[in-house]
Parts: structure tokens; C-alpha cells; sequence
């Protein structure tokens, strides 16, 4: 699979111009993780570059001229990597290559002390950056249009979904009557999206990215990251000068349900396209659950009502 890879790199890296027209042969290639595209450091003499090359299937929900425009403005902002190079029909893209950042995990999260905080931090410096994003990314618009693809492919869903996804109108409600000044927003927050020295939190991949409510941001976060309720206040404290409010506290939990209700979905598309990245079945089934017992949890109804408050 690795050498497959490879060879896919050095196809693309021919028809690019880059370290000062090398041949593709000459650039060594090396393979890096991602769940549905294919991620590689790619290096020749000292120069060090990263090349993406987009998944099987991703056309049908990312796109590539909307995640380039973004990607070069999340640059400006100073907390994502340089874009070199990014074509909007093909989704190749090459940006600048991190050293000496280790890749988060959740027990990355757990372990590196302060790194909530930094994480916090990088957001508050997107969302305040001014920038404008292309796309809107609306939570329940996004789960209508996975729900169309998700139509076309023979694919089961976990019992109970479309249960769940009712009552989740009472969550579309409380937000539709307390709606959010939007901001650039990253919108899929995987650990692995996180690059730490330990002083500076970077955020690289911007396929989901749009205008957004900030707190969906930090509700992503924590559940990625698995974050206990000391790291949720570490974030949130860090985020908010003077703390959160409960309205904004409740905001960040809802969200932590609603991000697991829309990639419940994303997880079935991968699994109906055959993504071998990992078992999508087992993926989507377990964010699924994890909604569902957030939603039935009392303290999920005493976040609700504290953002109905704020109305």
C-alpha cells in the first residue's frame, strides 16, 4: 500500500515545478498518516515540503478551490503552515513542513502540559483574525447534505439515528434563537491537526473549514481530544478572558453532541466507500453513541436551558 502511495507522490511531484525543477526521482518521499487523503514529507537537499494528495470519494463532500482559499488565509493569520502550491481541480496541494513539532493525540492532550491552553489560543487568534472564510459551515444544512450522498450508496445506519437527529431540532431551536457572531472557523479539530513545540499550537487542514460559531471549534476539540472537565475549563479559561459564561459553557457541550451527530455521518460515507484507513463502521457506531448519551445526560439539558437564557 506504502509503495502504491509512492508511486501516486512522485506522479503527482512530476507535474509540479518545485525545489528549483528537480526531477521526481530525485525527491525523497515518505508517507504520513491521514484518514482519507494521502500525506507525505517530500524533501531534496535541505528543503522539506508537504504534499497532499486527496482521497478517493472526497469530491463528493470537500471543495478544493473553497479549502485553498481558506488554507491561504488561515497562513495570514499566522498559525497554519505557508501554501505552495494548491490546484483546485485536481486537490493536490503543497504547503510548508513543520520541524520539530510533535503531531497530537489525546494522550499528546493529556501529557503536554499547558497544550489545552495553547490549542485554545491558536482558535482565539483564527477567530478574531479578520479573515473571511468561503463556505458556511451550518451544522444541520451540512447533515441534510450528507444525509443526500449517504442516499445514493447502500449503507445501514446505527440504530436509533434518525431518533436522535429529531431530537435534536430542540438544539437547532436554542441556536437558531441565540445565533452566534460567525468566524473563521477550522471545523473538524483532530488531534492530529494540531502541531505542539510546546510554546506555539500550529492547526493545519482546512478541507471543512467555513464561516462558523466559534465555540463549534471548541466543542470539536474536546471531544476529539477526549478532554476531561479540567481540560474543557483549561480550554475555556484560556479562550475567554475573565471564563466562560454559562451560556458559553453550554454552547461548547451542545456542540460536543453535534459534532458527534454530523461525523456519525461522514464516518458512513467512508464506510460506504470502502475507506480502509480504519473501520468506519466501528467509528461512526461509536460517535453515534457517545451523542446519544450526551443528549440523555442531565447536565446536557442544564447546558441547553442555560443557552435559552442567554436568548
Amino acid at each position: 500500500m506504502d509503495d502504491q502511495a509512492i508511486d501516486e507522490a512522485r506522479a503527482a511531484l512530476a507535474k509540479l515545478d518545485l525545489f528549483g525543477g528537480a526531477q521526481a526521482a530525485d525527491v525523497k518521499v515518505t508517507r504520513l498518516g491521514g484518514l482519507t487523503n494521502l500525506v507525505f514529507r517530500i524533501s531534496h537537499g535541505s528543503e522539506v515540503l508537504c504534499l497532499r494528495l486527496p482521497g478517493k470519494g472526497t469530491e463528493e463532500y470537500i471543495d478544493r478551490a473553497v479549502e485553498a482559499h481558506n488554507a491561504r488565509a488561515v497562513a495570514r493569520a499566522g498559525i497554519s503552515p505557508k501554501v505552495i502550491h494548491a490546484d483546485p481541480e485536481s486537490g493536490v496541494m503543497v504547503s510548508a513542513f513543520l520541524d520539530g513539532f510533535a503531531t497530537m493525540t489525546p494522550d499528546g492532550f493529556a501529557t503536554r502540559s499547558g497544550s489545552p491552553a495553547r490549542a485554545a489560543r491558536a482558535f482565539h487568534q483564527l477567530h478574531n483574525s479578520g479573515e473571511t472564510f468561503e463556505f458556511r459551515f451550518e451544522l444541520f444544512a451540512m447533515i441534510d447534505d450528507y444525509l443526500k450522498i449517504l442516499a445514493t450508496k447502500q449503507v445501514e445506519f446505527p440504530d436509533g439515528y434518525h431518533d436522535v437527529l429529531k431530537e435534536a431540532e430542540v438544539v437547532r431551536a436554542a441556536l437558531n434563537a441565540n445565533p452566534a457572531k460567525l468566524a473563521p472557523c477550522h471545523c473538524d479539530p483532530l488531534c492530529e491537526n494540531f502541531l505542539d513545540d510546546g510554546e506555539t499550537m500550529w492547526i493545519i487542514d482546512w478541507e471543512y473549514s467555513g464561516m462558523n460559531d466559534p465555540l463549534w471549534d471548541l466543542g470539536d476539540l474536546s471531544v476529539e481530544a477526549g478532554f476531561t472537565p479540567v481540560q474543557d475549563a483549561e480550554m475555556m479559561n484560556a479562550y475567554f478572558t475573565g471564563g466562560p459564561s454559562d451560556a458559553e459553557m453550554g454552547r461548547m457541550v451542545i456542540y460536543k453532541a453535534m459534532c458527534d451527530l454530523l461525523w456519525t455521518l461522514w464516518g458512513l460515507i467512508q464506510h460506504a466507500n470502502d475507506n480502509p484507513a480504519e473501520d468506519f463502521w466501528a467509528y461512526a457506531t461509536g460517535r453515534f453513541e457517545r451523542c446519544k448519551a450526551l443528549m440523555e445526560s442531565p447536565e446536557f439539558k442544564t447546558h441547553l436551558l442555560a443557552v435559552n437564557k442567554n436568548t
